[in-house]
């Protein structure tokens, strides 16, 4: 069984492939695994996967050899990069860095056919794979390549997180952005506060569809992960190379966690113990008070996010945060006066400045959205460090990197996942605008607006999926595949200039792809349009006509 051009996604940079000539054979019955000093956590992986999905034992071997798969790190490529070698009977993958390996690892699952990504062989004596001669040398475009999950609106028990991590893994993708918390919902367990569990993970009812629908799920909703839960979900990204940041919501989208500790909202305007958790959607009212026991609590909520989560970022939000609240409050108003502060959005970007220092203090980063850029001292809106995900378009991102801050491009006018993929009344709730699969091909994270240094402030980019529409994994499934796919090609390659790039190129390879989704369990949205279970008729959506603006 021969397995070559077989349609590698995300496309490599030079891919040098001769399948008149036998590279190798991988045999059950034959071949090692050489994992040279800083490899062996990617050997590991590469057992578990390729040898639960091929019947490989893949024994020890000698660095090399025939019939032996080599790792090693190889300095002089780039950290990222990787360089897969078939040719003589072995298999040798070089890395810059343990993760080039591992990328390169995904690559030669893809090189072995879409079996390579089941949980077991397919019955009978496992088979051997043929390779033919090729070299593969590639490096990602893009530090930052991510994807975003909402699991506050509706929660996705852990075993589905996995399966995301595996998913971003397969598609060279080495970001999680983890949303906890919203209005609707707090998904991480606090040990000091307990009731952000008890009571914020839990709302009474759900809204089925877009807010202005009459119709609720009268289910109650919730779940969240234990501290053991993250610490697991953050070892198994970890082993894949992705880096988990999480996101924990100040000052807006703060209801869950008011309903859990009333005395965190604005309790000289309204009765904050009257909240529960939201059960529908949009843009809440209801904020965090500006006073220093709300500080303190977020500070040592954020100690107990950093114990869990190693990495450099921390998210804090600072979204579509009303002011009316702050408007009508004494105590607001009080210390807007005692601070010297202008007016509430400059109150607004105290609550950011003070968590983005705090986090600095700390050896971490703030970053938020790009709304943080707002309400700021004149020229220095933000703490030195601090990173903008820009998605109401990408003029945030543009200002950002302008003002030496980092960005990550996540225009919601292209690249989030929960808007429709085509028009027409099949699209299960239709949010937003259309984004087909070669839409997304076609997004760009640079805008031409920023060249040179401006440019290269520009971390990378991320797929946002929402999931107020999403109720289950099938669903996030839905909107996020194959779209998903293009968006990791879109950051991983050096494409060329958006109009030029070949889409209908893209496309053949994509019809591999469906393969290795197939077997991979994902209920993707097929070509020809949703399957007769995919839809959900009757349930009002926000379709969005015409082309999405670039802002």
């Amino acid at each position: 069984m021969t397995h070559d051009a077989a349609g590698l996604i995300p496309a490599p940079r030079h891919d040098d492939s001769r399948p008149d000539r036998a590279g190798a054979r991988i045999d059950p019955l034959r071949t090692a695994l050489a994992a040279a000093p800083g490899t062996e956590g990617v050997a590991r992986l590469l057992r578990a996967t390729l040898g639960q999905a091929l019947g490989l034992a893949l024994p020890d071997g000698e660095p090399g050899a025939r019939d032996t798969v080599t790792l090693r790190i190889d300095a002089a490529l780039e950290p990222e990069g990787y360089r897969l070698t078939v040719a003589d009977g072995r298999v040798e993958i070089a890395g810059g860095t343990a993760a080039g390996v591992h990328w390169g690892t995904q690559t030669l699952r893809q090189l072995l056919g879409p079996d390579a990504f089941r949980r077991a062989p397919l019955g009978g004596a496992p088979a051997a794979r043929e390779l033919a001669e090729r070299t593969v040398t590639d490096a990602p475009r893009f530090a930052w390549r991510g994807m975003m999950l909402d699991v506050a609106r509706h929660f996705m028990p852990k075993d589905g997180v996995f399966a995301y991590l595996d998913l971003l893994a397969a598609h060279k993708l080495n970001v999680f952005h983890f949303h906890l918390t919203d209005d609707q919902g707090w998904r991480v367990e606090i040990r000091r506060y307990p009731k952000l569990t008890g009571t914020g993970a839990w709302r009474e009812r759900t809204k089925l569809g877009h807010r202005a629908s009459p119709l609720w799920d009268e289910r109650p909703h919730g779940g969240y992960y234990t501290q053991d839960d993250i610490r697991e979900i953050v070892a198994y990204a970890a082993e894949r190379h992705i880096t988990v940041v999480p996101e924990i919501d100040i000052p807006g989208h703060s209801q869950a966690a008011i309903a859990a500790y009333p005395e965190l909202g604005n309790t000289d305007v309204i009765d904050t113990a009257s909240l529960g958790v939201w059960t529908t959607w949009g843009v809440n009212p209801n904020v965090l008070s500006p006073t220093d026991n709300t500080l303190r609590f977020y500070e040592h909520v954020l100690e107990e996010v950093l114990e869990l989560f190693p990495g450099d970022f921390v998210h804090i939000g600072g979204d579509e945060c009303p002011k009316d609240q702050w408007k009508a409050s004494p105590a607001a108003q009080e210390r807007i006066r005692a601070l010297g502060l202008a007016d509430e959005d400059q109150l607004q970007s105290w609550f950011i400045r003070h968590f983005g220092r705090w986090l600095a203090e700390r050896g971490r980063r703030l970053i938020g959205w790009d709304e943080i850029l707002e309400g700021g001292a004149p020229g220095a809106p933000l703490p030195e460090g601090a990173v903008v995900s820009s998605w109401r378009g990408y003029a945030g991102g543009v200002a950002a990197a302008r003002a030496g801050h980092d960005v990550v491009m996540c225009p919601e006018q292209q690249v989030y996942l929960d808007h429709r993929q085509a028009p027409g009344e099949d699209e299960p709730v239709p949010i937003g605008y259309v984004r087909t699969l070669e839409d997304v091909y076609r997004f760009e994270p640079v805008p031409p607006q920023l060249t040179g240094s401006g440019a290269d402030r520009v971390l990378g980019a991320q797929a946002n999926v929402w999931t107020e529409v999403l109720e289950d994994r099938r669903r996030v499934d839905y909107q996020t595949f194959p779209r998903l796919a293009a968006f990791a090609e879109v950051v991983w390659s050096t494409l060329p200039p958006s109009p030029a790039r070949d889409f209908e190129e893209f496309e053949g390879r994509m019809e591999a792809h469906y393969a290795r989704l197939d077997a991979l369990g994902v209920s993707y949205r097929p070509p020809a349009g949703p399957l007769p279970w995919q839809r959900r008729p009757g349930l009002l959506g926000r379709p969005r006509e015409g082309a999405p603006p670039i802002v």
